[in-house]
């Protein structure tokens, strides 16, 4: 049997990458997948391009309310939530003597506000229906992976927005996995890092990405890129598909005594300098 069977699942960003490569796996393996993205359209031709059942929501989740509007949605169609991966984010990068308060707040609001407010929005619905079970006797595990970076643990030059939301996030794991690990939600965290997608990709004029009406640049330089073989024991970048199957790991049924980690995917990179 598939080892997601009857399970229903959010993931976050889910229309591109890594998060698109992670609920391929979900419905893979018998889950339904409620796809995400900024774009709407984006999501809808998403969720028609992956086999199995899935849900799609559109919408910008640093707004007020949009993170407990997804949460309805996935309650009035399917009734329950069994997993959440908060993977949306984005980047954009500068010195700190050049960077605006507003590119330092909004990777603050992406990459650790938004998966506050979904963890928040997601506890009635992951919280009651295991106060019952646990009043039956019975144990039934529910899971939650926030995806945070090497640039969260180790810190990256140009970084310091990016790198202060992926750390914060840790902290955010680390808390409520002590808060409701008495009521079996398993709460980790992955930290990846050089992985092939947008954000890692060459940073040219085509790789942008528009929110709120502005175009924010993506990628990095092509010197920094073709240093990946040698800063990477394995050799090269991980794809979006090896990305995912740590997230699922995390998800699966072999992680029901493992809670509040941050397992780091990264092909060896920075290997042995981090806990």
């Amino acid at each position: 049997m598939a080892l997601l069977e009857g399970k229903v699942a959010i993931v976050t960003g889910s229309a591109r990458g890594i998060g698109r490569a992670t609920a391929e796996l979900f419905c893979e393996q018998g889950a339904t997948v409620l796809i995400n993205d900024l774009d709407a359209d984006v999501a809808e031709q998403t969720a028609s391009e992956i086999p199995g059942e899935t849900l799609v929501f559109g919408g910008d989740l640093t707004k007020p309310g949009v993170c407990e509007q997804l949460v309805e949605k996935v309650i009035g169609q399917c009734g329950r939530i069994d997993i959440l991966v908060n993977n949306a984010g984005y980047t954009i990068d500068a010195p700190i003597h050049k960077m605006s308060d507003d590119a330092f707040q909004r990777m603050l609001d992406i990459h650790s506000v938004v998966p506050f407010r979904m963890c928040r929005a997601v506890a009635p619905h992951m919280r009651e229906p295991a106060k019952a079970e646990r009043e039956r006797g019975e144990e039934v595990f529910r899971k939650i992976v926030n995806v945070s970076s090497i640039s969260g643990t180790m810190g990256n030059a140009g970084q310091a927005n990016y790198s202060s939301g992926k750390s914060a996030v840790v902290g955010l794991t680390k808390t409520l996995a002590k808060e409701w690990g008495q009521f079996k939600i398993n709460v980790n965290a992955v930290a990846f890092g050089f992985i092939e997608t947008r954000l890692t990709a060459a940073k040219e004029e085509s790789n942008v990405m528009e929110i709120d009406g502005e175009r924010v640049q993506l990628g990095i330089p092509e010197q920094l890129r073709g240093m990946a073989p040698m800063m990477i024991p394995l050799g090269r970048p991980g794809t979006p598909r090896e990305a995912a199957g740590g997230i699922f790991l995390l998800c699966s049924p072999w992680s029901n005594y493992i809670t509040g980690q941050v397992l780091t995917i990264s092909g060896g990179q920075f290997g042995g300098m981090t806990s």
